[in-house]
C-alpha cells in the first residue's frame, strides 16, 4: 500500500524535492507499514517558500475579494468533486475510519474555503463622522502568514488556516506535522488548478527545526498553530519576539457536565462522539465527563453497552467505527494512561488494553468511572480513546471543579431546564461550548480556547480580526489650526 507524493514540497505553484533534507517516514497506524517517504525542508527550500510567498501577496492583496472569492470557491467545489479519493489519503495518512474521513475532514475544508469565499467581498471598513472632517478605517490584510498544522486533522486544519488567511488577501507557507505530511500537498495541488497563483500557498515539510526557521523569519507577519501547550509556549514565544499577529488552538481537558434530567441516551451519545471519534485524538474532547449522581449508574450501564458495540478494524471498510492511534509513540502514551489510571484506583468499566488487529496501534475504547480530580487522566490531555467519569452533587460544586484546570478549550453541559444551560455556560471558562451536543464545529462559528488551550479563534467573522489589521485615516477637510 502506497501513498507516496510526487514530491516532498509545494513551492510557488510546483511540487519540489530536495533530497539534502532528513527524510521523514510516513507510517500506516493500522499496519505499521511505510507507505510514503518525504524529506525535510533545507534551508533553500523554506528561503524559496518565503520568497515566492512574499512576492506572490501584493498582487493578490490588490484583486478585488470577488476574484479571490471565485478561485477559492472552485477549490472548494474541487474538493468535493475529489471526496473519495481525498478521503482515502487522509485515512492513509492518520489511521482514521474513512466513514470519517468522507464526510468530516476534507468536506469541513472544502466548507471553510466556500464560507470564506462568501464572506471576503463583505468585509469592509468603517467611517466616522467627526463634523468637519472623518475618519475612516481600511481592513488589511498582514502579509505572509505561517500555519503550523497538527496530526489529528491535518487536511482539515490546513484548510482552517488557509481559507481565511487567502481570501483575505494574505499569502501562506503551511507546515504540516511531520507525522501527517501527504493532505497538505494535494490541498496545494488543488488551488493551484482552481487558478490561485503561484506562491500564495506554499507547503514545506519539516519537523520543529524547520517551523521555527519559519516562524522567527522577519518576512513573516502572522503565525497560525495548532497543537501542544509545550510547542505553543515555543513558538508564542518566538512569534513575540518579533512582534508578530498568532493565533493558537493548542490542548484541553474539557468538561461534559450531565445533569439528572437530561436525556441518558443523548449524553451518552454525546460522551462517546467527544471521547471516542478520531480514536479520541480531538483536541476539543470532552474527556471529563462529570454525570449527577442521580442517573450516574444508568449513565455508566448505557455507557458500557453501547462501547461495546463499537466496530474496532480496517480504517478502509466503511464498516469500520474506530481505527488506530496515529503513532506507535502515541500508543505507547496512552497505555501509560490507562496504566496509571488503574494504578491511582480509577475503576476500569470497559476497554483498558490494546486491540486487535496488534499489527497496528490500536487501544480498546476505554471507560474509568470512580474518578477523582486529583487522578492523572483528570488533569492531563490523554489524546485517544480514554473517558473518565467523574460524579458530583450539585450545580456549585460541579461549575467549580469543572473550571479548576489550566485549559479552556471547550465545554458541554446536558440538561432538560435550559435556564439552568444557560446559566452553567456562562460560568464555565472555555472558549468553545455546547448546550445538548457536543463536538459540532461548523466553519460559521467561531472556535478557539482561553487560558492555557490558547489565544484568537479560527472560523468565523472572527476569524477577520486574526487575519486583517486596521488602517485609520483621518481627513482634514478644512485649514489646519496650528499655533506656531
Amino acid at each position: 500500500m502506497k501513498a507516496q507524493p510526487k514530491a516532498s514540497h509545494f513551492v510557488d505553484g510546483a511540487y519540489v524535492e530536495d533530497k539534502a533534507g532528513a527524510p521523514i517516514e510516513v507510517i500506516y497506524p493500522a499496519t505499521g507499514e511505510v507507505i510514503a517517504v518525504v524529506h525535510e525542508a533545507t534551508a533553500a527550500v523554506v528561503e524559496a517558500a518565503l520568497a515566492s510567498a512574499k512576492r506572490a501577496q501584493a498582487e493578490w492583496a490588490a484583486m478585488k475579494p470577488v476574484e479571490r472569492s471565485r478561485i477559492l470557491r472552485r477549490a472548494a467545489d474541487m474538493i468535493r468533486d475529489r471526496g473519495d479519493e481525498l478521503a482515502r489519503l487522509e485515512t492513509l495518512d492518520t489511521g482514521k475510519p474513512i466513514q470519517e474521513t468522507i464526510v468530516a475532514d476534507w468536506p469541513s475544508g472544502a466548507d471553510s474555503l466556500e464560507w470564506f469565499a462568501g464572506l471576503a467581498p463583505t468585509v469592509t471598513g468603517e467611517t466616522v463622522p467627526l463634523g468637519r472632517d472623518f475618519v475612516y478605517t481600511i481592513r488589511e490584510p498582514l502579509g505572509v502568514c505561517v500555519g503550523i498544522g497538527a496530526w489529528n486533522y491535518p487536511s482539515q486544519i490546513a484548510c482552517w488556516k488557509a481559507a481565511p488567511a487567502l481570501s483575505l488577501g494574505n499569502a501562506m507557507v503551511f507546515k504540516p506535522s511531520e507525522v501527517t505530511p501527504l493532505g497538505a500537498l494535494m490541498l496545494a495541488e488543488i488551488f493551484v488548478e482552481a487558478g490561485l497563483p503561484a506562491g500564495l500557498f506554499n507547503v514545506v515539510q519539516g519537523r520543529g527545526a524547520v517551523g521555527a526557521s519559519l516562524v522567527t523569519d522577519p518576512r513573516v507577519a502572522k503565525v497560525s498553530l495548532t497543537g501542544s501547550v509545550p510547542t505553543g509556549r515555543k513558538v508564542y514565544a518566538a512569534a513575540a519576539d518579533g512582534v508578530k499577529a498568532v493565533t493558537m488552538e493548542l490542548g484541553g481537558k474539557s468538561p461534559l457536565v450531565v445533569f439528572d434530567d437530561a436525556s441518558v441516551e443523548d449524553a451518552v451519545g454525546a460522551a462517546m462522539l467527544g471521547n471516542f471519534y478520531s480514536a479520541g485524538q480531538v483536541c476539543s474532547n470532552g474527556t471529563r465527563v462529570f454525570v449527577q449522581k442521580g442517573i450516574k449508574a444508568r449513565f455508566l450501564e448505557r455507557l458500557a453497552a453501547r462501547t461495546a458495540g463499537i466496530v474496532l478494524g480496517d480504517p478502509l471498510d466503511e464498516a469500520t467505527q474506530m481505527g488506530p492511534l496515529v503513532s506507535a509513540a502515541q500508543l505507547e502514551k496512552v497505555l501509560g494512561y490507562i496504566a496509571t489510571a488503574k494504578a491511582e484506583g480509577a475503576r476500569l468499566v470497559c476497554g483498558g488494553g490494546r486491540a486487535a488487529p496488534n499489527t497496528g496501534f490500536y487501544v480498546q475504547p476505554t471507560v474509568f468511572a470512580d474518578v477523582t480530580d486529583g487522578m492523572t487522566i483528570a488533569r492531563e490531555e490523554v489524546f485517544g480513546p480514554v473517558m473518565a467519569v467523574l460524579d458530583f452533587e450539585t450545580e456549585e460544586e460541579v461549575v467549580a471543579r469543572a473550571n479548576d484546570t489550566e485549559f479552556g478549550l471547550a465545554a458541554g453541559v446536558f440538561t432538560a431546564d435550559l435556564t439552568r444551560a444557560h446559566r452553567v455556560i456562562a460560568r464555565l471558562e472555555a472558549g468553545t461550548c455546547w448546550i445538548n451536543a457536543y463536538n459540532l464545529t461548523p466553519v460559521e462559528g467561531p472556535f478557539g480556547g482561553s487560558k492555557m488551550s490558547g489565544v484568537g479563534r479560527e472560523n468565523g467573522r472572527a476569524a477577520v480580526e486574526h487575519y486583517t489589521q486596521v488602517k485609520s485615516v483621518y481627513v482634514g477637510m478644512g485649514p489646519v489650526d496650528a499655533p506656531y
